[in-house]
């Protein structure tokens, strides 16, 4: 084969792909649905439905995240992380307590299990780092998205719709990547961290969520050009969500952070973008005083 031909059978190629039936195409959109009608259910539930919700999530992905990072060592550190989230959790189903209270008592519970974990790695030689950072990755989303939906908005108390929102973003911006990434391919979006993530994926993620959250915002009497916008801004931090689990496994290399969800892999395979955007979003609410809904309810 000439040098030519090689460089040719190598470089990415855009355009329309073939496309081949997967098993994937059942499993995946069946769970999405399951996965999605559990998350809205508990959004809009009564307490305590949203924070056992989160836990549980926050013990699945730790249980992934200590056993990659530990490698065969990691039940202790999970224990311990997963303690420090729900306790830190329990601080938001005390009555008649402020929600500013409530998270700096959380925030506190957080800090000390990330020193015991810590602590506990350290004296086992087991990646002590690693291990601590889980309390932080799984704990802060696990107290934003509580955060979310009980802070109350000026004039309203509508957290619950921005909750929504932020899934339509998430939702629409992993089938966008994973559309348009699967049948335009292209070059490689960072492939020093996933070989798999496309620049078409990171476009399409981007247009489907901007349009996604634009008719939601629509449908909900906000401002529909800020909803594009902000839709779009949040893909992109849902694509880094995703990078930094990519180079989390990559790290340790591991190829799927577990096999609990048919089509989508681990937990943790299914909430990295998640993760992130919660935290994003929360800080954006809670410390900028940003309107997610843009006008809707004012």
């Amino acid at each position: 084969m000439t040098e030519s031909s090689d460089s040719k059978a190598i470089a990415p190629k855009w355009g329309i792909k073939a496309i081949t039936f997967s098993r994937d195409w059942i499993t995946r959109p069946v769970f999405a649905v399951l996965l999605a009608g559990a998350i809205i259910f508990a959004i809009f539930a009564d307490k305590p439905y949203l924070e056992i919700g989160a836990g549980i999530f926050a013990v699945l992905g730790a249980r992934e995240w200590h056993r990659m990072v530990g490698q065969g060592r990691y039940r202790v550190e999970m224990v311990l992380t997963t303690a420090a989230v729900w306790l830190a959790l329990a601080t938001f189903l005390v009555p008649n307590t402020p929600l500013l209270q409530s998270m700096s008592l959380a925030a506190l519970i957080l800090a000390g299990g990330m020193v015991a974990v810590l602590v506990t790695a350290s004296v086992r030689h087991n990646k002590p780092l690693w291990h601590a950072a889980g309390v932080l990755y799984f704990g802060l989303p696990a107290l934003s998205i509580i955060a979310l939906r009980d802070f109350s908005y000026p004039r309203h108390h509508h957290g619950e719709w921005v909750l929504v929102g932020l899934f339509v973003i998430v939702w629409a911006t992993d089938t966008g990547a994973l559309i348009f990434g699967n049948l335009i391919g292209g070059p490689r979006l960072v492939p020093v961290l996933s070989p798999n993530k496309t620049w078409a994926g990171f476009i399409g993620g981007l247009a489907a969520a901007a349009l996604v959250e634009a008719i939601f915002i629509l449908i909900m009497g906000g401002h529909v050009l800020a909803g594009a916008i902000f839709g779009a801004s949040m893909a992109v931090i849902a694509h880094l969500g995703d990078l930094f689990e990519s180079w989390a496994k990559r790290s340790f290399h591991v190829k799927d952070s577990g096999s609990m969800i048919p089509g989508h892999g681990g937990v943790l395979d299914r909430i990295d973008s998640t993760l992130a955007t919660l935290v994003a979003l929360a800080v954006l609410v809670l410390a900028l005083q940003l309107d997610p809904l843009f006008g809707a309810y004012s």
